[in-house]
């Protein structure tokens, strides 16, 4: 899975901002960095959360009886099942 790194980040945050303060429909209750500060946790809370989907996913893989090889067609058909899977439940939990 990539990753972001914390500079890519930060120039997104930067880059929203920008926009937001562009749009005449939009008022800043707070200042400009604390809402960029703001946009940088929710981006790394959410990558935190695919970052778990990946785990758990890569580990269903590994507890299979059979070796399956990390990039083989069978891993990656598994790796998209059980992703898919664990990325469902988390949405079934948010609703």
């Amino acid at each position: 899975m990539s990753r972001l790194s914390r500079e890519k980040i930060h120039h997104l945050s930067k880059l929203i901002v920008n926009a937001l303060y562009k749009n005449d429909l939009v008022e800043f209750l707070d200042e400009p960095n604390e809402i960029r500060l703001t946009i940088v946790k929710a981006i790394e809370e959410e990558m935190k959360l695919y970052d778990q989907l990946d785990r758990k996913a890569r580990e269903k893989i590994t507890s299979q009886k059979k070796h399956i090889e990390e990039g083989s067609q069978e891993w990656e058909i598994l790796y998209r099942k059980y992703y898919n899977e664990e990325l469902a439940k988390l949405t079934k939990l948010s609703e």
